[in-house]
């Protein structure tokens, strides 16, 4: 198949899930970790950047395309190292990179996400986790 959809797309304990849409509660499918290998930056496509292919034992290639370099050395890590964890016979676990935080009361979170709400573009969301599962678009 040679074409390019947008996915919605979850790290899991063995593989990449992917959905349709942000809130579809089943995935459509899922791209196996185990024994998979990994490419990037993968130059197959002259015209996209920021693309990364991941190859699994039955020869198959899905390619992935991130929205910018930073999003794509963070899968890029998380993916090596789930591969690794595979091949180690442990399931992955992803590791949080940020402290726990305890904000003060008077700090109210949807005033403050309304305060940074652009009128015109909205605010953008990157990355979401939920059930140590971390969603990304």
């Amino acid at each position: 198949l040679n074409s390019w959809k947008v996915v919605w797309v979850v790290l899991a304990d063995d593989g990449i899930e992917f959905y349709k849409k942000k809130t579809d509660s089943s995935p459509k499918g899922m791209v196996p970790l185990k024994g998979a290998t990994l490419l990037s930056p993968c130059q197959d496509f002259g015209k996209r950047m920021l693309v990364f292919k991941i190859s699994t034992p039955k020869k198959q290639d899905h390619f992935f395309q991130a929205t910018h370099l930073q999003e794509r050395e963070a899968w890029i890590k998380d993916i090596k190292r789930a591969i690794t964890c595979l091949e180690g016979g442990k399931k992955f676990a992803r590791k949080s990179t940020r402290r726990s935080i305890r904000l003060p009361e008077t700090i109210n979170l949807g005033e403050l996400y309304t305060s940074m709400k652009d009128q015109d573009s909205g605010v953008k969301e990157l990355k979401l986790e939920k059930d140590k599962r971390v969603f990304n678009h």
